[in-house]
């Protein structure tokens, strides 16, 4: 029962943490400003004892960490955490209605079991049925998927009963049959009755399972991937087949898949996101939208009603834009090697973003408000003709954006046809869909959520907010749309309950792991260095250490690869030719830099320790820092630069999410799988040589001249690099599996490291 007395959720804060955050940035401050001192007064110097260029590139590097560590301090401000009381939640017949928005792109990187049974886990959320609808985006438009749509509502209609009757809290079948850990139905466990249920289940879907394995299709795709007519299907299906009597009490299932032609742009996700937008607009329209990844299973059915403690709190509810649960991932090794769990993100950021004005659109596990992304337009007072420059031509649709239409059982052929004709890919054209760029007159007359939040004046004025859908100008949408809303005034919370609500499929080798590392900080860069860099746009219309947080996001990617380029070479190559870059151990400044190193790898390793990580994690983490650093952050930096300048188009590839039994046993065993790319090989295993062989040529030559005080800094750190990538040293030297590094890459690198060693000489020659 409803009881308006009682808080649905509540919120707390670490104050023993926040404490230890802000004294530890203040000393660091300080530090920090010390070697500022330092570095600038050698600029000042009659006579300097190093070359000019070499002191420059490593104080700006110095620069760049320290700037890009500053600004990252915002999320230890007020890290927060939250509960909630779902059983304080009104009735089922009074809780709004939810569409479910699953998005997959290609079946041969995502195969389709594993597609549908995220599809599967959504439809069995706990949650009227009634009030939940399930789409599924396939922009790949294979019949093979519209055929697991077919099958999955088929043995959905003993599935879900199952889950009803026993209680069952684990609603991906996956899941449940394959991990012991997660079968429940504790209470039943003595039942005969529930163990032949259970049995009986378990032979339906090795059937189910083994139909979509097995399944053939004529044509691979309806025309082929990039050149297709959109298909909207409403699964039904008319079998008598079933567990119980009344089988009608499913939620809505609906398979998409737009429009695509060769002379239209289609901006991938956002593309496909925008299309479940109008046509679920049309169909279902529910206020809130659950978005998913096609892998990231509802492993817990409590998630909806959980957000909804949120979202149905009168006191927040007016601002609030989405719910965003942490993203957990069901195939995580012991080791760990490849941070596949996300934890600076999920385990820290989210929670000092969330104590500002919240954290960030991830992509996937969040509850949005509709409303929010339809800006100013949602209230009453637009006419027709601005509605239709913005949302298109579509009546019906214009007429959803201020009702609901939470009817799906009666769709008639004419609304099927509408979503037709929504998904289609002229649609958007000379509308406002995804576009910010397309400039809108308001009249600022209050300020709050009604209007356009851009300016607080009371004048007419250009405005940019007044954006609609997902947000198409990054690869990164989800980032970006979020950075917009938080823009526009909404807000976000952080729900991180004990049992994971949402279970995904991790990266578990290191290709897999760099080409989405590339795509990642090509979307955060492009936003970066746009006119919306949230340091400068951000900070006009958010809080200001939200937008820090904006700005550390979008920035890390290049402000981590050119200084670790640069420390990685540069210190190393003065080694070897006997120039000194750093303080001698005798004088004060000295300590400095070694308080300034301690602080910055003691913080970190606490941060690991106080989120349930370990100093294995800790290490993990700092070697996929560096290596992240020279490969997927530069490329993904490059990228986002030439495609700034129009050099080049941008371009979305999917993770691949088929196991590959070898890679998965290399995995295992904690090792790194070096089977990838000579373009991610060859910076990895440059840096390693270089480092290796200028530490033993520094070394050599510091024991003859007898100048250790002067070169101990420069000797440390290419022995710190080596000993945190020792995984890599290992792959190149002493590994003989099919996961080393192929000797062809170590030549190739060896001959750029003599290249690098030739020039440095003959510069200190001609100097």
């Amino acid at each position: 029962m409803e009881n308006h007395d009682l808080p649905l959720h509540l919120c707390h804060a670490n104050n023993f943490s926040i404490i230890i955050n802000k004294f530890h940035a203040f000393f660091h401050c300080i530090a920090l400003a010390f070697l500022v001192y330092y570095r600038t007064s050698f600029l000042f110097q009659e006579t300097r004892p190093a070359p000019i260029i070499p002191w420059l590139l490593v104080f700006a590097s110095e620069l760049l960490l320290s700037f890009i560590w500053f600004i990252g301090r915002a999320y230890h401000w007020n890290p927060v955490y939250r509960t909630v009381f779902p059983e304080r939640l009104p009735d089922d017949d009074k809780l709004p209605a939810i569409d479910v928005f699953i998005c997959t792109a290609d079946p041969e990187k995502e195969p389709t079991f594993e597609v549908m049974n995220t599809v599967l886990s959504a439809m069995a959320l706990d949650y009227p049925p009634e009030q939940l609808h399930v789409y599924l985006s396939d922009d790949g438009g294979s019949p093979k998927t519209l055929h697991g749509m077919r099958e999955a509502y088929k043995f959905a209609k003993w599935w879900l009963p199952f889950c009803r009757s026993y209680g069952i809290k684990t609603r991906c079948p996956l899941i449940y049959f394959s991990a012991p850990e997660y079968q429940d139905g504790s209470n039943y466990v003595d039942s005969d009755q529930f163990m032949a249920d259970k049995l009986k289940i378990k032979e339906k879907y090795d059937m189910f399972k083994e139909c979509l394995k097995s399944s053939k299709e004529d044509g691979e795709y309806w025309g082929n991937k990039r050149d297709h007519p959109s298909i909207i299907e409403v699964i039904q299906d008319t079998s008598s087949e079933t567990l119980q009597e009344d089988h009608t009490n499913l939620p809505l299932l609906v398979y998409v898949s737009r429009e695509k032609r060769l002379s239209h742009s289609h901006h991938f996700k956002a593309g496909a996101l925008n299309v479940l937008l109008r046509a679920s607009g049309v169909i279902s329209n529910s206020p809130y939208i659950l978005g998913l990844d096609c892998d990231m299973y509802c492993v817990d059915p409590s998630s909806a009603r959980q957000a909804m403690c949120f979202h149905l709190d009168r006191k927040i509810s007016a601002s609030l834009a989405y719910v965003q649960f942490p993203q957990k991932f069901h195939d995580v090794g012991e080791h760990d090697i490849y941070d596949g769990q996300l934890r600076s993100a999920y385990g820290m950021i989210w929670y000092g973003m969330d104590g500002l004005t919240g954290p960030v659109l991830s992509g996937t596990g969040y509850y949005l408000k509709r409303e929010s992304l339809y800006g100013h337009f949602a209230q009453e007072g637009a006419d027709l003709l601005e509605l239709k420059n913005s949302f298109g031509s579509s009546n019906l649709f214009i007429k959803s954006i201020r009702q609901n239409i939470v009817d799906g059982g009666n769709l008639s052929s004419t609304v099927l046809q509408e979503a037709k004709v929504l998904a289609s890919s002229a649609y958007e054209s000379n509308t406002e869909w995804g576009e910010k760029v397309g400039i809108c007159i308001y009249e600022h007359k209050d300020d709050n959520l009604t209007n356009c939040l851009s300016t607080k004046h009371d004048v007419i004025s250009t405005c940019f907010l007044c954006q609609v859908g997902f947000l198409y100008q990054s690869v990164a949408e989800d980032f970006f749309t979020g950075f917009i809303l938080h823009c526009k005034g909404w807000k976000s919370t952080y729900l991180t309950p004990s049992r994971p609500q949402f279970l995904g499929s991790s990266t578990t080798n290191l290709n897999d792991l760099l080409i989405q590392g590339i795509r990642w900080s090509s979307g955060l860069i492009e936003v970066g260095i746009s006119r919306f860099c949230p340091l400068i746009y951000g900070s006009l219309r958010m809080s200001f250490l939200q937008s820090l947080c904006y700005g550390e996001l979008a920035l890390f990617p290049l402000f981590y690869c050119l200084p670790l380029w640069c420390f990685a070479t540069v210190p190393q190559l003065c080694l070897l030719n006997g120039i000194s870059l750093y303080p001698e151990v005798s004088s004060p400044f000295f300590m400095i830099f070694a308080f300034i190193f301690l602080s910055a790898l003691l913080k970190h390793l606490q941060e690991v320790l106080s989120t349930g990580g370990s100093i294995e994690t800790w290490r993990n983490e700092q070697r996929l820092w560096m290596i992240k650093s020279v490969t997927s952050h530069l490329y993904g930096s490059l990228d986002a630069i030439m495609k700034t300048l129009g050099l080049r188009q941008a371009s979305f590839q999917p993770t691949n999410k088929v196991l590959d039994e070898e890679q998965a046993k290399i995995y295992r065993m904690g090792k790194l799988d070096f089977q990838t790319s000579p373009m991610f090989l060859v910076p990895m295993v440059f840096v390693i040589i270089l480092n290796a062989t200028c530490l033993v040529g520094g070394i050599t030559r510091t024991v003859f001249v007898g100048n250790w005080d002067k070169m101990l800094v420069q000797i440390l750190l290419p022995i710190y690099i080596l000993i945190i990538n020792h995984a890599i040293v290992e792959g190149i030297i002493t590994r003989k599996d099919k996961g080393r590094v192929s000797p062809s890459v170590t030549r190739i690198s060896t001959v750029f490291v003599n290249l690098l060693f030739l020039g440095s000489l003959l510069s200190t020659v001609f100097k």
